[in-house]
Parts: C-alpha cells; structure tokens; sequence
C-alpha cells in the first residue's frame, strides 16, 4: 500500500510539514511507502504549505502585533508573481502571550497586506484564519480603503459574520459576557451589513466581511488552497491519506482543512483517517493524540505505525 501524510499544523506545536514528517516516519517504519503533503485552509501555516509545494520568495515587514506593538511579519511572493499574505503571521494567536480580544486589532493585518501591495505583485491572495481579534477588520479598514482588482480572500471556515464571536471569540480569551459584547458590536458595524450572510464572513473574527466590503472575493480557503498544490494529483495510487490538526471539532466541518481533505479524498475513492490533539467530533476514523503538545511528533510517528498495521489487516 502507498500512504499520504497530509495534515494541517497543530497551533503553535508543530508546522503541517512537521506534522507530516512524523506521520510519514511512523508509517516507513512499518513497511509503508509515503508521501508528505502538508495543507493549510488560509489559517495558520498556509503562506509555509504554499512555499514547500510552490516554492517563492520570501518578503517581511514590521507591522503592529494585535496589541499595538511592533513585530516582523513574513509575506510569500510566489514565481507567478502573486503575494500571499497570511492574517496568522500578523496579527494570529501564536504572536501573543496574552489574550483580549475586546481591544485586539486587526490593524497589523492592513499593514502586511499594504507592505505587499508597494511592490507591485501580479496578484493578491490573503489567507483569513487563525488572528486574535474580533474586531470585524475595523483595523485592517484604518489602513485599508480598497484592495487591488482581483484580491482574493482565503476563508478557513464557512461561518457568517452574526455567529464569529459565539463560535470562535472563547478560543480567543474572550468570556461569555465578552462574546455578547463582541457580537453587539459586530452587529453594529452597517457597513459590513450588505456582505453578513456571504459564507465566511465570519471568518477571523469578521475579517471575512471586511475583506469583501473592501472589494476582495471570499472564497473557502482549504478548497482553493488544495487546488493550489494540486492535491487530487497526490491522491493517485494513495490507499490511505491522514490529515488533522491540534483540534478536532464541531467547526472542523466549517470548512477546515482537514474536513475538505476528508471529502476529496472520499470523492477519489481513497480512504482518510483524521486525528486530533483534542477530538470532540463524532465521526467514524477518527483518532485522539495524547493531548501533549510535548508527545505530538511521537504521536503522530505512532499513529503511522498504527494505521500502517490496521490497514495490512
């Protein structure tokens, strides 16, 4: 049999080429033939998957963290010349100590997007998932005004505006009585009212509806992002592909990566077990990590092994 190592990253534990590097090593070790082939959804790690199957150039910027302070983003210029700017390296969650989504702005995401922009790309992609805020692009609209013809807006979920703050403002820090106060004022912003109900306008906190009220064209990241590296051509000959990512749960099916390789891969007729770090989904083939992030690389390399011998049986 032939495997594929597809997962996404596990925030701030390991990057999806590493996630992939130990599920492949588990599976060599018992025998199994594998490919690597990370993914990403435009959350964390896309601007990574993109470079290690595309290749590029890598540009950075110092812009404003979600709290205001300075730090050095990176942005991928790839050979076709199109800037790809990923929310996650500007203004996401692993660039923080500290969580407050009530005051967390998006402002340093307008920065990177800006700092692409000066050098003339071919075109713009900008991967929405993953930030710190909730702040509907109120800062990435303190920059921004408009983007170039043609921006394309990479959504890691499906979720609309009205649901961002119930659904992802917690894993952000933010309390119940926070979450209504997020919602109140994202409902508040009538600016982004004409763009509410467009699928991933709820996207990074309401980044989602910003973006398309600034001109850009949201699409469902992980389908756009597999069609990007070609995935379909890597699923040839594939008995087993394996994705997932730190947590598996009722948004994976939002339009998560790991979701989309579910259903492409069940299209082409390939079986694909899914894992998670912490797994609170209910679904057939799918495997709990110990849940120490210090174990994941052991975790996966044993998952390999694991389905390897499943799968001989």
């Amino acid at each position: 049999m032939r495997a594929l190592a597809c997962p996404a990253s596990l925030k701030g534990v390991l990057s999806a080429s590493e996630a992939a590097a130990a599920l492949a090593a588990g599976f060599r070790a018992a025998g199994v033939e594998t490919d690597e082939c990370p993914v990403a959804d435009g959350g964390e790690g896309t601007v990574d998957v993109l470079f290690a199957a595309l290749g590029g150039e890598w540009r950075d910027a110092v812009v404003s963290d979600p709290l205001g302070r300075p730090i050095r983003a990176r942005w991928l210029l790839l050979p076709s010349r199109v800037a790809v700017v990923e929310s996650a390296e500007a203004i996401g969650l692993g660039v923080l100590a500290e969580r407050d989504p009530l005051h967390a702005s998006s402002r340093g995401l307008g920065e990177l997007v800006r700092a692409a922009h000066a050098e003339w790309p071919a075109g713009l992609i900008v991967g929405l998932g993953g930030s710190a805020t909730v702040d509907g692009g109120k800062g990435v609209r303190q920059v921004l005004s408009s983007l170039p013809t043609g921006t394309i807006a990479l959504c890691d979920v499906r979720t609309r505006l009205a649901d961002a703050a119930r659904l992802y403002g917690p894993q952000k820090g933010a309390s119940p009585e926070d979450v209504r106060k997020l919602r109140r004022r994202l409902m508040a912003m009538q600016d982004l009212t004409p763009f509410a109900d467009q699928p991933g306008s709820g996207s990074a906190g309401g980044l989602g509806a910003a973006f398309a009220a600034l001109g850009a064209r949201l699409v469902p990241g992980a389908r756009y992002v597999l069609d990007l590296i070609r995935f379909r051509e890597r699923l040839r000959g594939v008995a087993l592909a394996v994705s997932g990512e730190g947590t598996l749960d009722a948004t994976t099916p939002e339009g998560k990566a790991p979701w989309e390789v579910r259903r492409v891969a069940k299209a082409a007729g390939v079986r694909c077990a899914l894992f998670g770090g912490r797994v609170e989904l209910d679904e057939p083939d799918v495997h709990a990590l110990s849940g120490d992030p210090t174990r994941a690389a052991e975790d996966l390399r044993a998952l390999g092994r694991e389905l390897a011998a499943s799968a001989a049986r």
